[in-house]
């Protein structure tokens, strides 16, 4: 639209440095039949312009370049070099007379970075080439070049990022061939595309993930089918070698990393491409720091410049510093044990557990604990610009919390969570088996030998060994405790318990709780969950909880802080009131001293303190508020009533609830609440099969007694003592409030 003389004049007065010359003449020798020889001198010229621009956008000129009045990159964008760069890029899917146009990789690189280093510094552009399915879908294609393939995959991770819509794997052409064909460093590169294809999309809101949402979520999701993340994972899990894989890179030493040579060329190109440019800039000081302290140096060229095998000058004598070898592997780490979390967690988990146990990932992991994993801080580890070694972004910290995440969701409900023991321990099992009289667990003697931790010690007692050494402050404790509890979930194990009591975890519990007097919400929630899956149903438990809270000091403080927040203690509530019950049923000498000497046992026994409970329980949860964080308050309070119902004294309590409802003054608040709760209980779980058969082994109450319970408890007569509104007034009836999502 127009000449060059119109804008050579007008680049004199607006500075705009020669761009929108420079793109007139690369549309001019970009057309079809071009040979694109003289289109690559042009980006070669654009180049420079935009990536001091994009370097200075991410240090600490940034603030300067924001005010800069017409920034190279927007005059690029204004116009039209980003829409001509994407036409030139996508020149390889048009056919002529049959056959295909070819652009060298030199090129699409040049023009990727020129694209990166666009979206970097203009804002929309990263939205706006988000918005192009097709080609977003084509970038695909270009990783199949290993000279391409990292500026490819951080442009794409930048665009899925924005992208509203998930994008769908099964629509990139020759899936399974391209990821096939990636090695290890790639692969692992890709899992961070990966992070972004096959984790549901969250909405941001924290109404939508109320339990009223999340129900009326699913009966949409039903009608619509699998959603994008579902469908990627299945294409992944399709692609023949790809879990063992990931298992290989996720327990790979580092002595088996990559070699020297290519990951300095990995180093440089991350060095120009700006996405990684605060990683390289911790490495490099981490490398120089060694480096001195070695006589030896690596030194880095400025971007674009090279040597003549695309290497850094490398002095022979120089190794790569232990330390930069330790982070490169630990990024890699982060971003595939984060796939195989969230795999874990899919449709196709019993698969994907199958394969990461044949593929033996926990004792590759086990292996790895103490010199990588949970490996002590040097004075040089890592530090992102602008955090510290205890920040939650540091590298080395994501990968403990990645893989304590990992940890979780491989034992929750799974036999395979025994893989996580050495043949040793697994004999101790059996052995307290024996010793107890009881018949072994089952998962224990169907687990495959050949796949358990090796070494001295399993996976799950190096973890309760860093657990208790762990500061106070850590913000570890939470990851930690949930990792052990997942591994007691489920069928409760006297075997499992025993375990993990003769190690001590139940006095460090109790440390944390009491005489830390822990602070932290989310892990005094953890704690107390673990503490009751640790103590249900065991005498030996309830036993060295009494000797070690030996004092009522002791024990005001252990009550004040299940009190301070029944969401975060009602768990350990609901196991304490499980295993009374229990213990007063049984006939036992062992049992009936515990009874009698157990200051918590005592405390739950009166029914003032159950009432109590209840009462807060029913109280502090609504139907609209009920998410799966604090719905446990409601099977808590169901819990209590139904042991009442077995004793025959449901009326009793319900008569209780209604005496304290009028010392109130508010007279059908808390019954006509929980009429309410118990109706969306019914709506909830009698269509969800996890969650009923949770309720039962946790509970070991059939599920039919709860069925039978709340039924009771809805029942419309009025004359019934066991039905909840014969203890509402009539003129204080409200029981039939529709809580359906609006």
């Amino acid at each position: 639209m127009f000449t060059e003389t119109f804008l050579t004049e007008r680049d004199k007065q607006s500075k705009w440095s020669g761009i929108p010359q420079l793109l007139l003449k690369l549309y001019a020798t970009s057309h079809l039949h071009s040979d694109f020889v003289e289109c690559q001198n042009i980006l070669k010229e654009i180049s420079p312009l935009l990536s001091m621009e994009a370097m200075a956008f991410v240090t600490e000129e940034r603030k300067l370049t924001q005010e800069t009045t017409y920034p190279n990159t927007y005059i690029f964008d204004l116009f039209g070099g980003v829409d001509l760069l994407v036409e030139i890029l996508m020149r390889p899917t048009i056919s002529i007379r049959g056959q295909k146009l070819k652009i060298s990789d030199e090129m699409s690189k040049d023009c990727l970075s020129i694209l990166y280093n666009t979206c970097v510094c203009t804002e929309g552009v990263t939205k706006r080439l988000a918005e192009k399915n097709d080609f977003v879908i084509f970038l695909f294609t270009l990783m199949t070049s290993k000279k391409t393939f990292l500026q490819t995959a951080t442009l794409i991770e930048d665009i899925l990022g924005v992208k509203k819509e998930m994008i769908r794997l099964d629509e990139v052409p020759n899936l399974s061939s391209l990821v096939s064909n990636f090695d290890q460093q790639q692969l692992a590169n890709f899992c961070r595309i990966l992070a972004v294809t096959i984790s549901e999309m969250d909405t941001g809101n924290d109404d939508k993930h109320t339990l009223l949402a999340k129900n009326a979520q699913q009966k949409k999701s039903l009608s619509l089918g699998p959603s994008a993340a579902e469908i990627n994972q299945a294409a992944l899990l399709s692609i023949p070698g790809f879990v063992e894989r990931l298992c290989k890179l996720a327990t790979r030493k580092v002595s088996e990393s990559t070699g020297t040579a290519s990951f300095l060329q990995e180093l440089e190109e991350w060095y120009t491409w700006l996405d990684n440019a605060l990683v390289l800039d911790a490495l490099m000081r981490v490398a120089n720091e060694e480096s001195e302290h070695n006589q030896a140096s690596i030194v880095f060229p400025p971007p674009g410049a090279s040597e003549e095998n695309g290497l850094p000058h490398t002095s022979t004598r120089t190794q790569l510093p232990q330390s930069m070898k330790i982070m490169h592997e630990i990024m890699y780490k982060l971003e595939v044990l984060y796939v195989l979390c969230v795999l874990l967690m899919g449709r196709q988990r019993n698969q994907v557990h199958r394969m990461i146990a044949e593929f033996k990932l926990i004792p590759g992991l086990n292996n790895l604990f103490d010199k990588l994993i949970w490996r002590k801080h040097s004075a040089s580890a890592l530090v992102l610009h602008g955090h510290n070694q205890n920040c939650d972004c540091s590298p080395d910290i994501t990968l403990k919390i990645q893989f304590l995440r990992l940890l979780q969701s491989f034992s929750d409900h799974h036999e395979n969570k025994y893989l996580l023991l050495n043949n040793q321990e697994l004999n101790e099992l059996s052995a307290i088996s024996l010793k107890a009289n009881i018949p072994e667990v089952e998962a224990v003697l169907n687990t495959d030998r050949s796949l358990v931790c090796d070494g001295k010690r399993g996976l799950l007692t190096r973890l309760l060994q860093v657990m208790k050494k762990e500061p106070a402050e850590s913000s570890f404790r939470f990851w930690q405790a949930r990792a052990v509890e997942s591994f007691l979930r489920g069928t409760t194990s006297y075997a499992d318990q025993m375990f993990l009591l003769k190690r001590g975890l139940l006095e460090h519990i109790l440390y944390c709780i009491v005489d830390s007097e822990c602070k932290s919400r989310d892990v005094l929630q953890s704690y107390f969950d673990l503490l009751g899956e640790l103590m249900k149903f065991n005498v030996d438990a309830f036993k060295r909880f009494n000797k070690y809270i030996n004092t009522d000091a002791k024990f005001q403080v252990f009550l004040k802080q299940i009190n301070s927040s029944l969401v975060d203690s009602n768990m350990l509530v609901r196991c304490v009131t499980l295993s009374l019950d229990r213990f007063e049923n049984q006939v036992d000498m062992k049992v009936a001293e515990v009874l009698s000497e157990c200051r918590l046992l005592a405390y739950i026994s009166q029914v003032p303190t159950q009432m109590s409970f209840l009462f807060r329980l029913i109280n502090i949860i609504h139907v609209q508020t009920l998410t799966q964080e604090n719905v446990s308050c409601l099977n808590t309070s169901l819990v209590i009533l139904m042991l009442a119902r077995r004793k025959e004294r449901l009326p009793l309590y319900l008569r209780l609830l209604q005496r304290m409802e009028h010392s109130k003054k508010y007279p059908g608040f808390l019954l006509n609440n929980f009429h309410n709760l118990l109706r969306f209980w019914q709506q909830h779980y009698l269509h969800k099969d996890k969650d009923s058969t949770c309720l039962e082994n946790s509970s070991c109450i059939s599920f039919s007694y709860w069925k039978e319970t709340v039924s009771i408890l809805l029942n419309p007569d009025r004359q019934s003592p066991s039905a909840l509104v014969s203890y509402i007034e009539e003129p204080y009836m409200d029981i039939d409030r529709d809580f359906t999502e609006e």
